[in-house]
């Protein structure tokens, strides 16, 4: 994200707070405000008007004179930049003519792909602050945006690779559509549903599209007055469509998309209370959770599920209003699924949960900040009556809290928990933060769970803010702190690292809210303080102890983690990462205490530091580094007290230990004179204008030191050089205190605990910056005169041979210099020199802008000049290349010499980063307006002021930078491959800074390539390589998107396959090459050969902004020469780039026809010329001749790619048919429904197949319409229906070759050559990839282009090699000849009726043929080829293939295996038929039904899914008439008919049909199963495809399942009750419709009565799932939950064990999913059953109270179990029921042992919380 997106923000009020109008002339949309708390903010103004005014004016020129490029591009570029810099700061005026005239310029209809994603991206920006601007002030039009995704998303062209577009362009689509909404014209509603209606087509992708479309393009934020020509023209509609859709297509989730969009922007116009059950119950089958133990899940529910992000928007948008029913709900949905959150719960669900915890809090919080903190703007506000009230808030927050403790410990980790508490904590702490302490303060007593511990502390950093500050809500939470912070400290512990770090966060998260000041004497003085003040006023005695304390600590883990301990002398310099994120929260974490210190104890502390730091010697690796850290934090807090102390003591040593001059030419030097210099260096890093004080000492210890020969010694003073420079020269504030101005005021003025989390006030920060005073200024450069001169005059020296150095001294100048630059960065001025000219062609000013950061460059330095470094560089390179130390600190000074101005660029992103990170997880959300904490707000200037200090795009590029990116290329392609990748990094990084550089530095990457050049190294190649190949984040030379620069490349690299240098044995060398060819393919996007800017309208915005004042610069208008001049220059650039195009693709091929290429190289030639195929232009000749001659290449990779390319090269090729409009209703004879009728109707009939009226004879032929796309007319009819024109009107068929274009000629003969065809077939019948290879699309497309061009002229050539293909029925000629029929079906499309005539002559034997022969591996093939020859055309024309298909499906010829082939393939052709052909799936059915009682599994299977196809049309969906297919019900009427035999008979069936056809009629029984097994597989087969389940159908066949389906998981079961068990499984998921459930409830009341055990053990596990999975249509329905309930519970007393088992499973799960609650009546109930005394055995009959005692027993061995485990807490009627059961420990077996089991089970689940459990007892219940 750019920064400018996150800035923005806060009051429009000026720091100043002046009101009255603005002295510039206008009011800024909305400025950054921490640009005024920067300390040069009185000059921004001036300067941001200049930038203004330039880029106003110069864009405007840009696009008068038509020059997109560079001019437009760039100064758009700038414009980005501004509003990174400034924020919004134009006028109203400006910013509407920026956003129109980027709108123009997005929807320039040929504009080259990057063009339009960078204006996007810019114009996205622009809108992305929608108050800004209200709907009367801007208008946009949808249609240009609507044109856009159509040509870009769903491309024709793309597949055939004519367009390339880069992955990233969908979403910027998407989010550019997304802001342009809530500007389109009123009306624009009913126009895009006009537009889109006529696709909604479920049966057809078209839906998917006609969806996706409303989803992101209907408006929704229009206001009241204007909803009747908003939402409410599709809300009934749409939502309609959204409840009665069943199985969850692909569109479903994004309906529910846009209805949380709908819901978000109009709470309160909108009544969702008749949705509601719906709603939640498709949310909750949305999060796929288990239920009962053997479920087998649909599969595309988990694919197509809802975006929890979008549910949470939508429930959040429902709360509140008068009815609460949501809220009702929504407890509901917790209460069922808490027990998920459990943490010894797993699963892929558990994501999901966990992002609904995480995002609900957020989104309400969201939601009450819009309604009472946020300024109104022009949106809707939110209605009074729908405001959540407190009460909406509390209840809220109650029904969540369980499941987000639940989740604290989770085994996904406590983050979501955390983020969920931080905003549940902000509505109501007092409800949230108790039980979160009750957690925590147990955690850190205990040593034993460190997870536990890490767990709950996070989630109290997330709570600290609202913990702190306390407040009317909660006002005890302050007293928590100090004994949280007393006990957190045994977390710093050298021996757990995620512990000591977390505590390390806690630690400072809290002391950054609370000024540690002693209060407690306020005590005596004050009598005003209310209780808790007085608590925390004596609590805050304990501040210094606590300090201390935490010191202790902090010097016991330094100590054990010195290298001496951790690691013995491996030479590892460096600390371990784990060991640079500890130092790094140490010392963040003490220096934040400090910075909150009063001075009292501030003073104590820097004593204890300077104590421990000199009466100790450390290594200065990372002891050392520790301890130097935790000085420099005292040092920075209170440099003049710190500084007294540390510093002379230092320089005491260091002198004494300095004074022998043995000791400058030591190689390992004394630990103690290393630590001090260590600590001397670090404590350096301070307030420069406190150090002017000891300047001698400090220079005088630099000149002792600078040159000791000891490399350690020397950094360390290289350090101490760098630090000091950087305090005296840099702006920076010199405090972060939580407070502004400390806190050393005394008691009787300020109250420090009236701080406590208190936000900072951004309008009085009081920032105390540093800026340098001339004084420190003088003090650096004599510095740099001191020690930075002489090193440069030695290197010069050396370099021109004058001097001789060793490495070592090299090393040290280099290090020296080095750290001088990147101390004294910002002092140096930008480098000289020369600009470089005539790199690109322009008529608009490319100037550079520059940004003041706070110094005038007035000395000019006189160092750097810039010729002391290329001789050095040649020096080491010629001399001693090995020296790779020197060259390495060659590579970063000259990138800073480059690039830095005072920061770099990633210590700045990992800055904004970790800011942003802190900033999350301590803001404010409800509050908003920037209520961030004041160190985290003065962080936020600091960065903007880096922000300038970096902003560097779109610099002149000199003469000076010429030179030195020359010098990098150098070392990029030198010896050592550490070298080259250091400085090809810098080099990168160079590139992406200069204007058009690019241009002049490929030439000389690519003399390395050159195949005639003698003289390259290896090395040398490789790393021209690398340079061409780029980083993953910078540019890409190898793929610049520009004709002048692609020219160049893309031959070099083929052609460098000649150079001596490249040698493919080498592995690295060839994974380069990959690698290059890979990224070129990824990234390429098509470059536009037409720069027109073509509309009018363009050019005026463009001159209005040009005139644009306030401000503005002084400037003449365009003259119409200049005019004149620009559209030349257009015109120029086209016709270059034409020019350049064709000449890229000849020295291409010449390229890859050269002799002895290597193959790799003629592949990665070829590869890179098909990426040049375009939709624009007709490939050269050349190239067309090329691939198709390639079609026959040897190697396949080449014949793929030519395979793709001859199927583009055909669409350019295509000549366009004619199309006229007609009117549908006149072809009918029937006039216009008045409301929306979907399906068939009376004016669609004449679409239907209708075998009376097929067209055949010519004449009937050519006087038919045809319509070829299966949607249209389906749901209503477009406005302008358009079908192709007559045969007469379209380009003339059977052309000779005389009548053919070159182009056409070039494949017209080599496709008439017999030897080529022959050829072709034979490489086109080879296998690729064994038992992997698929029907091919390309080769369709070939042959579809091939037959559609040129008709049948090649039939002849073809004819007996498809005769031979057919009979030949090897795998791959059969999926060959299937690709070829395909491809010449589609292909007929335009044909004449003769020539189609003489076609179905010619496939009616091959088809006949080919179905007979084939087999397993093909018949896929074929169902493919069938479909694909079926899609999108009009069944009327294709009659006598559909004839063919339904011949006889199931001839029993050739076995099942041959008539289960039969089906599939003419179900691949009805089912692209979709609804007009409803006359053939009668005919089918027909011929079916008496077949259904097949004996062979597979054509069962095969006759189930072809059955779910011929009932797909029966949907049941709004305002759509019934359809003319066949009917479920009728369907389902004659199936019961015939399984009667099977319902009256009570026994269980087997299955005793043996799989051979007996002799003889069989019995009415047998035939029953037969068909019954057919049934299951259509059922089984339909539960995931059909759109509406015919549930009250299905219902009657219900007890017949639960009969057959067994009871135990057992595989070795047959087939029939296997299949009854999975489809029982797959229908209780089932989605119902609310007047379904009586329905469903009876058929399992009426089976529950049943003399089968299994079925009534069946019926228990369907409630489960059906009820779980239709929970709240379920409990929305009194009498459904009562009948459930008394189903269950007659079920528990039946006299089946197995039976009581599963119902007491049921229903503790009813129970546990808070569907049954524990009420009295069920208590006494249970209570009655079990006081049932048993009689003496004598007496007993055959045992019924025995049952009963057995199922109570049963019944809660199931509830104890349900209450395992931690969390699951014990209800309060648990205890009571224990009791009664106690009683029966005594009785007979099988109770007994049931009994005993079930305590013991408690006893030990209930173990670890025995505390809190115990008091639900009373002492009596204890006792047992």
């Amino acid at each position: 994200m750019e920064p400018a997106e996150r800035a923005g923000g806060g009051d429009p009020l000026e720091p100043g707070g002046r009101p009255g109008p603005d002295p510039r002339g206008f009011v800024p949309q909305k400025e950054i405000v921490y640009n005024k708390l920067l300390p040069y903010a009185e000059r921004l103004d001036a300067e941001s008007d200049l930038q203004l005014a330039q880029i106003k004016s110069n864009l405007g020129r840009a696009v008068q004179l038509q020059e997109l490029w560079p001019g437009g591009l760039f100064w758009t570029r700038k414009l980005s930049t501004y509003i990174r810099l400034y924020g919004r700061k134009f006028s109203k005026e400006d910013h509407v003519l920026f956003i129109k005239l980027l709108y123009e310029l997005v929807s320039i209809p040929k504009l080259e792909i990057s063009m339009m994603q960078g204006f996007a991206r810019l114009l996205i920006n622009l809108l992305k602050k929608k108050e800004l601007l209200s709907r009367d002030d801007l208008e946009l039009p949808w249609r240009p945006l609507y044109d856009m995704v159509e040509r870009i998303l769903y491309s024709k062209t793309e597949h055939l690779g004519l367009n390339w577009f880069p992955n990233s362009v969908e979403n910027v689509l998407k989010t550019l559509v997304k802001s342009c909404r809530p500007y389109f014209p009123a009306d624009a509603t009913a126009e895009m549903l006009e537009e889109w209606r006529p696709l909604m087509c479920p049966f057809d992708v078209t839906m998917q599209k006609a969806i996706t479309y409303f989803e992101i393009f209907l408006p929704t934020s229009l206001s009241p007055e204007l909803h009747h020509k908003g939402f409410k023209l599709w809300f009934d509609e749409l939502i309609g469509l959204w409840v009665s859709v069943q199985n969850l297509p692909q569109w479903e989730g994004q309906l529910v998309n846009l209805f949380a969009r709908l819901a978000t922007d109009n709470i309160g116009y909108i009544d969702w209370d008749p949705y509601v059950p719906k709603i939640f119950t498709r949310i909750l089958r949305s999060l796929n959770l288990p239920v009962g133990s053997s479920q087998v899940l649909v599969p595309r529910f988990l694919t197509n599920a809802y975006d929890i992000g979008h549910a949470v928007i939508w429930i959040t948008a429902m709360m509140g209003g008068p009815s609460k029913l949501v809220q009702k709900h929504l407890a509901g949905l917790f209460n069922s699924i808490t027990s998920f959150y459990h943490p010894s719960n797993n699963g892929r669900w558990l994501n999901k949960l966990m992002k609904l915890l995480q995002r609900l809090p957020n989104s309400v919080v969201r939601r009450l900040h819009r309604e009472r903190y946020k300024k109104p703007s022009w949106l809707t506000p939110v209605p009074d009556s729908h405001k959540l009230t407190d009460q909406d808030v509390t209840d809220f927050v109650q029904c969540i809290i369980q499941p987000v403790l639940l989740a604290m410990f989770s085994k996904t980790g406590s983050l979501e928990a955390a983020q969920a508490l931080q905003n549940l904590a902000l509505m109501r702490p007092e409800l949230v933060i108790p039980p979160v302490l009750e957690r925590t303060y147990p955690a850190l007593e205990t040593l034993t769970e460190p997870h536990q511990l890490t767990a709950t502390l996070s989630c109290v950093i997330g709570v600290a803010r609202s913990l702190v500050s306390g407040g009317k809500w909660f006002p005890e939470g302050p007293t928590h702190m100090l004994p949280l912070l007393m006990r957190a400290l045994p977390g710093v512990d050298p021996n757990d690292f995620s512990k000591c770090m977390i505590t390390f966060q806690f630690i400072a998260t809290f002391s950054t809210l609370v000024p540690l000041v002693d209060c407690s004497s306020v005590l005596q003085e004050r009598n005003d303080l209310t209780e808790v003040e007085r608590e925390l006023c004596s609590a805050t005695a304990e501040f210094e102890d606590f300090v201390l304390q935490f010191m202790d600590r902090c010097f016991g883990l330094i100590e054990s983690s010195t290298l001496e301990q951790t690691r013995e002398e491996t030479e590892t310099e460096k600390m371990t990462h784990l060991e640079s994120l500890v130092e790094l929260g140490l010392s963040s974490t003490f220096s934040t205490i400090l910075t909150q210190c009063s001075k009292e104890i501030f003073m104590v502390a820097l004593q204890k530091v300077f104590n421990f730091s000199i009466s100790h010697i450390f290594e200065t690796r990372v002891a050392g580094r520790m301890v130097a850290d935790m000085c420099r934090a005292a040092v920075k807090c209170c440099p003049e007290e710190s500084l007294k102390l540390f510093v002379p003591h230092c320089c005491s040593v260091i002198t004494q230990l300095t004074m022998n001059d043995d000791v400058l030419n030591e190689e390992e030097l004394d630990k103690e004179l290393l630590w001090n210099l260590q600590l001397l260096s670090e404590i350096t890093r301070v307030d420069g204008k406190k150090l002017l004080l000891y300047r001698e000492h400090l220079v005088k210890i630099l000149q002792r030191t600078l040159h000791l020969t000891c490399k350690q010694g020397y950094t360390l003073s290289c350090n101490l050089l760098h630090h000091l420079l950087r305090s005296t020269t840099l702006i920076y504030p010199t405090e972060y205190c939580s407070v502004p101005g400390g806190f050393d005021k005394p008691p009787s003025e300020y109250f420090p605990i009236k701080d406590w989390g208190k936000p900072g006030d951004l309008w009085n920060l009081g920032i105390q910056w540093h800026v340098p005073s001339s004084e420190e200024v003088a003090f650096a450069f004599y510095l740099l005169d001191s020690f930075l001169q002489p090193e440069l005059i030695k290197l010069q020296r050396c370099g021109d041979g004058e001097l001789e150095m060793s490495r070592d001294d090299v090393l040290q100048s280099l290090t020296i210099v080095h750290n001088c630059l990147i101390g004294s960065g910002n002092l140096l001025p930008p480098l000289k020199g020369e600009p470089v000219t005539n790199l690109v062609p322009t008529m608009v000013s490319l100037e550079e802008t520059k940004l003041y950061t706070g110094l005038e460059y007035g000395i000019n330095l006189k160092y750097f000049n810039q010729n002391s470094f290329p001789p050095i560089i040649d020096h080491i390179l010629n001399n001693s290349e090995d020296d790779t130390k020197s060259l390495f600190l060659i590579i970063k000074i000259t990138g800073d010499l480059l690039q830095f101005q005072g920061s770099h660029k990633h210590e700045f992103d990992s800055r904004w980063k970790s800011f942003n990170l802190v900033k999350k997880s301590m803001e404010n959300r409800l509050h908003g307006k920037k209520q961030h904490i004041r160190a985290l707000l003065i962080d936020r200037v600091m960065l903007q002021h880096e922000l300038r200090t970096l902003t560097v795009e779109g610099c002149e590029y000199k003469k000076i930078h010429q030179d030195m990116i020359r010098d990098l290329l150098r070392l990029s392609t030198s010896s050592y491959s550490q070298v080259r990748n250091k400085a090809q990094q810098t080099f990168f990084a160079a590139l992406g800074a200069y204007n058009f550089c690019c241009r002049d530095i490929i030439p000389l990457v690519l003399e390395f390539l050159r195949p005639d050049r003698q003289d390259v190294t290896q090395q040398q190649f490789k790393g021209a390589l690398y340079c061409l190949l780029g980083n993953h984040s910078g540019v890409c030379l190898a793929n610049l998107h520009d004709w002048d620069c692609i020219v160049q490349t893309w031959p070099a690299i083929v052609s460098s396959g000649l150079s001596k240098a490249m040698s493919l044995e080498k592995p690295s060398i060839v994974r380069l090459f990959d690698d290059l060819a890979e990224k070129i393919h990824r990234q390429y996007e098509t470059i536009g050969l037409d720069f027109t800017v073509s509309k009018i309208s363009c050019v005026g915005i463009a001159e209005s902004l040009q005139q644009s004042k306030k401000p503005s610069i002084k400037q003449i208008m365009l003259s119409s020469e200049e005019i004149k001049e620009g559209l030349k220059r257009q015109q120029e650039r086209n016709a270059d780039a034409l020019r350049n195009y064709e000449n890229l693709i000849n020295t291409l091929l010449d390229g890859v026809e050269q002799r002895n290429l290597p193959w790799k190289f003629e592949h990665i030639g070829i590869g890179l010329l098909s990426l040049l195929l375009r939709d624009d232009r007709v490939l050269p000749l050349r190239a067309i001749r090329f691939f198709v001659e390639n079609l026959n290449h040897d190697a396949i990779v080449v014949r793929k790619m030519a395979i793709s390319a001859v199927a583009g090269i055909l669409k350019q090729l295509k000549r366009t048919h004619k199309k006229l409009t007609i009117n549908p209703y006149e072809i009918s004879g029937y006039p216009k429904p008045t409301q929306i009728v979907a399906g068939d109707r009376p004016d669609n009939h004449w679409l239907h197949y209708d075998s009376k009226s097929i067209p055949r004879t010519k004449k009937e032929w050519e006087s038919s319409c045809f319509v070829e796309k299966t949607h249209w007319g389906y749901y209503t009819w477009p406005q302008n229906m358009v079908v192709y024109a007559g045969v007469e009107e379209q380009p003339k068929l059977g052309r000779s070759r005389e009548d053919l274009t070159e182009a056409e000629q070039i494949i017209f003969d080599h496709f008439s050559d017999p030897k080529f065809v022959e050829q072709l077939i034979t490489f086109l019948s080879l296998e690729d990839r064994k038992g992997k290879d698929k029907f091919n699309p390309r080769r369709f497309c070939l042959f579809k282009g091939i037959f559609r061009n040129f008709d049948d002229a090649f039939l002849p050539v073809l004819k007996p090699h498809l005769e031979h293909l057919v009979a030949d029925s090897h795998e791959s000629t059969q999926r060959c000849v299937a690709e070829i029929i395909a491809g010449l079906i589609r292909g007929s499309k335009h044909w004449t009726f003769e020539k189609v005539e003489k076609l179905s002559e010619l496939l009616c034997p091959l088809l006949r043929t080919a179905l007979s022969n084939i087999t397993v591996e093909t018949y896929n093939d074929w169902g493919t080829c069938i479909a694909t020859s079926c899609e999108s055309r009009d069944p009327r024309k294709l009659h006598w293939l559909f004839e063919l298909l339904l011949e006889s499906p199931l001839s029993g010829e050739g076995g099942s295996f041959v008539d289960a082939c039969r089906l599939y393939v003419l179900q691949g052709g009805l089912a692209q038929q979709e609804w007009r052909v409803p006359e053939l799936l009668h005919r089918l059915l027909k011929y079916l039904e008496p077949k259904l009682t097949q004996v062979y599994k597979n054509v069962r299977e095969r006759i189930g899914s072809v059955l779910t196809y011929i009932f797909m049309i029966d949907v049941s969906l709004p305002n759509t008439a019934p359809t003319a297919s066949p009917r479920v019900p009728e369907f389902t009427a004659r199936i019961l008919d015939k399984l009667k035999p099977l319902m009256d008979v009570d026994e269980e069936i087997q299955n005793h049909v043996m799989e051979e056809n007996g002799i003889g009629e069989e019995d009415e029984r047998t035939q029953g199963i037969k068909l019954l097994k057919t049934i299951l597989k259509w059922l089984m087969a339909s539960a995931g495809r059909s759109f509406s389940t015919a549930v009250t159908e299905q219902l009657q066949l219900l007890p017949l399942f639960f009969k057959i389906a067994p009871v135990e998981n057992d595989n070795s079961y047959d087939e029939l009750k296997r299949d009854a068990k999975l489809c029982l499984s797959l229908m209780s998921q089932g989605l119902l419709y609310p007047h379904q459930v009586p329905l469903v409830l009876r058929v399992l009341k009426q089976t529950a009565r049943s003399s089968s055990w299994h079925a009534r053990y069946t019926v228990l596990t369907y409630l489960q799932t059906m009820v779980f999975y239709n929970l709240f249509i379920f409990l929305n329905n009194e009498d459904a939950v009562k009948d459930i309930r008394w189903l269950v519970i007659s079920l528990l007393e039946d006299e089946q064990l197995e039976v009581r088992e599963m119902a007491a499973t049921t229903l503790s799960g009813l129970l546990q999913c808070n569907f049954l609650t524990m009420d009295s009546p069920m208590q006494i109930h249970f209570e009655q059953l079990c006081k049932t005394k048993l009689p003496k055995k004598r007496k007993r009959g055959p045992g019924f109270p025995v049952n009963i005692c057995t199922y109570i027993a049963v019944f809660f061995a199931e509830l104890v179990k349900r209450h395992a485990g931690v969390p699951y807490d014990v209800p309060t009627w648990m205890p009571q029921l224990l009791m009664n059961l106690s009683a029966h420990l005594n009785d007979p077996q099988p109770i007994e042992v049931k009994f005993s089991l079930t305590l013991s089970n408690f006893r030990r689940t209930h173990h670890d919380n025995w505390q809190e459990h115990k008091q639900q007892f009373t002492d009596d219940q204890l006792l047992v």
